[in-house]
């Protein structure tokens, strides 16, 4: 298989490569092969090559929704670093999916464009923000988005209208359609002016930096808010369940809605933490919150 692989000639290939340099909670076991493809044709044959082969195939950004477990995985992981392009004009961006968010979210502030300040402090690719509808302090990814290029599970391209994502809190229809790959995004945002935009950039990093564990390996907030004025990190802390632990996972003592990797922990310590968590907050409030990070089984 391995031989074969590399015979593909699609890019950087990393053979049973090490998971915990793949998501931010730095756990994990390995995986039979992580694949960078240079681009779409790349992409392609990777993709039916493991459907010939009846291979799984994650598609990551920067792992920061995914808790992977222990084990090995046969399955190959595709990272889009390599899209990377950004082309700005005036207003209009259009970025390849493998973007960092937050330093495209830099970028454009600096050049006085506003509605991507929200972004700051999302360490998403543009991919993964929209597969997630990723946000914050009110905004996310819908309020931006004009069009995006996706690759079906057909290997077609098409181009999907900001409407066609059927986006909600946190959620978008690509999640439904995981064979469904984000290849490009088109974005809409506002003239401003720029030392205001920074000025509130930093403000809201200051608040991040009081409130948040930053200082430890994590995937953010664990589970979304039931609603716009009950939080999950207060039905949490509520149930004094900050700074607990399951092996080397903690809930964190600055935010309960974050759990952290304080000890060296596995992925089944993670997990079985936000399960837990979960079962309380049920069996104490009734309320069935829900995760906002993928379990890579």
């Amino acid at each position: 298989m391995k031989e074969q692989l590399k015979k593909l000639n699609c890019g950087e290939i990393i053979f049973d490569v090490s998971l915990k340099k793949y998501n931010t909670y730095n756990i994990g076991g390995s995986a039979l092969a992580l694949i960078v493809p240079n681009n779409i044709d790349e992409l392609k044959t990777v993709i039916s090559f493991a459907k010939k082969n009846n291979l799984r195939v994650k598609i990551i950004g920067n792992g920061s929704n995914l808790v992977f477990s222990d084990k090995y995985y046969e399955m190959l992981l595709i990272n889009l670093k390599n899209f990377n392009n950004i082309e700005i004009n005036e207003n209009i961006i259009k970025v390849g999916s493998g973007v960092n968010l937050m330093k495209l979210a830099y970028k454009v502030s600096r050049l006085g464009l506003t509605g991507l300040e929200f972004a700051t402090g999302i360490p998403a690719t543009v991919g993964g923000a929209i597969y997630m509808n990723a946000g914050a302090y009110n905004s996310d990814m819908s309020n931006v988005l004009v069009r995006a290029t996706i690759l079906t599970d057909d290997l077609e391209i098409k181009e999907f209208s900001n409407t066609d994502f059927n986006f909600s809190y946190r959620y978008s229809n690509l999640q439904d359609k995981n064979n469904y790959v984000c290849l490009d995004a088109t974005l809409k945002l506002e003239n401003g002016n720029s030392d205001e935009i920074l000025k509130l950039i930093e403000d809201r990093k200051n608040r991040r930096v009081s409130s948040q564990p930053l200082e430890y390996p994590s995937a953010g907030s664990v589970f979304r808010n039931p609603s716009s004025d009950i939080y999950a990190g207060k039905l949490i802390e509520d149930l004094g369940l900050k700074g607990h632990q399951i092996g080397g996972a903690m809930i964190s003592n600055k935010h309960a809605n974050f759990i952290i990797n304080y000890d060296n922990a596995s992925g089944d310590d993670i997990k079985k933490l936000i399960i837990e968590t979960k079962m309380k907050v049920y069996e104490k409030y009734g309320i069935d919150l829900k995760i906002e990070q993928e379990f890579v089984e």
